[in-house]
């Protein structure tokens, strides 16, 4: 009677499949003529008596006495009707893991030549495939029935991360450079790797470093330097502060609540006074070397002639239109002092001026 021939293949239903393994535990007996299929983007590692023969590729392949020995009932009868000859098929997935993530788990610590010691997060993807099945089912799957993209992604996580460690140690200065250096890092990153993937019989096919950044708080501060930076001249822009503050101040005094706005500001102008002294001083000097024509008369008067009763400047000994000597600045009729402009005399009521 002719034996039943078996047919034996396998569909990966989720995509992650990378390694299934028939029977998913210990051997089968295939019988003579068996058919093997194997799927595009697939390979079958035949194994017989623990040992991996043969790789299959795509297609549909006929089991014969070359790699299944002829195995009939008499031949069986001393192992208690089971074959001695027990096979086994892994059918290993061929296709490129697109998208694969990698990342710190822990900031990592980098020596900054600006910054001083900083810890960096780094984040990527990457995409691999199996090159050397039977290499990759015998060093990394062993006697697995299923093996997925899941059960990689830690052990390869922690040896992207230990490179790109290595590699920024050696290559970068300052974090500061990094927005120009993607992609010479993520190169050189790949080149570093493909090493460690192809001992296992995979190809890392792309490699790209997403982001590197430091902390949160690192990142304020950083923002703060550019700040100041786009601010130029710190003097300048104290002294714009320090005029702004002033003009608020005196805006407030006009309406509601003037009093303590006005103490607001006059507060506020006393802080920038108290930091930039000097600033302040210089503004003030520049507005009085700008006043000129008559507010400069109007400032240089300081008095009025004791004799004839006319304006006199601020420390003139003789009065520029009678020639008296002047004695101190008042009131020609009781010297107490007067008002810039008065024409009578607020104390005792003589009339000044010709």
């Amino acid at each position: 009677m002719a034996q039943t021939l078996e047919v034996i293949q396998h569909h990966d239903p989720t995509g992650e499949e990378i390694v299934y393994r028939f029977p998913q535990s210990g051997s089968a007996e295939i019988k003579i003529g068996a058919q093997l299929v194997v799927q595009e983007a697939q390979e079958a590692v035949f194994f017989r008596d623990g040992r991996a023969l043969d790789v299959f590729g795509p297609g549909r392949h006929t089991l014969t006495t070359q790699n299944v020995p002829v195995l009939t009932k008499v031949l069986a009868l001393p192992f208690g009707g089971t074959s001695p000859f027990r096979v086994a098929v892994v059918y290993v997935n061929k296709r490129t893991f697109l998208d694969q993530k990698w990342g710190t788990r822990e900031p990592v610590a980098f020596r900054d030549a600006e910054l001083g010691m900083v810890r960096l997060r780094a984040f990527g993807a990457y995409a691999y495939r199996i090159a050397d099945s039977q290499l990759f089912v015998n060093t990394v799957v062993g006697s697995q029935g299923v093996y997925e993209t899941d059960r990689l992604k830690d052990f390869y996580r922690d040896v992207i991360v230990s490179r790109l460690n290595d590699l920024m140690g050696e290559t970068l200065k300052t974090i500061f450079d990094l927005p120009r250096s993607y992609d010479e890092l993520a190169t050189a990153a790949k080149a570093r790797l493909a090493e460690d993937f192809a001992k296992y019989g995979v190809d890392l096919t792309d490699f790209y470093i997403n982001s590197i950044t430091p902390p949160d708080e690192v990142q304020a501060k950083i923002d703060e330097r550019a700040g100041m930076g786009a601010v130029g001249d710190m003097n300048r822009y104290m002294q714009f502060k320090a005029a702004q503050a002033i003009q608020d101040a005196a805006k407030a005094q006009g309406g509601e609540g003037g009093a303590a706005s006005a103490g607001m500001g006059l507060g506020l102008g006393a802080g920038f006074g108290a930091m930039m002294p000097g600033m302040i001083a210089q503004s003030m000097q520049a507005a009085q070397q700008g006043a000129g024509g008559a507010g400069g008369a109007a400032a240089a008067a300081a008095g009025f002639c004791t004799s004839c009763g006319k304006p006199v400047p601020g420390g003139a000994k003789f009065c520029p239109s009678c020639g008296a000597q002047q004695a101190a600045p008042g009131c020609p009729g009781c010297g107490k002092p007067v008002p810039e402009g008065a024409k009578f005399c607020p104390g005792c009521g003589t009339k000044l001026g010709g």
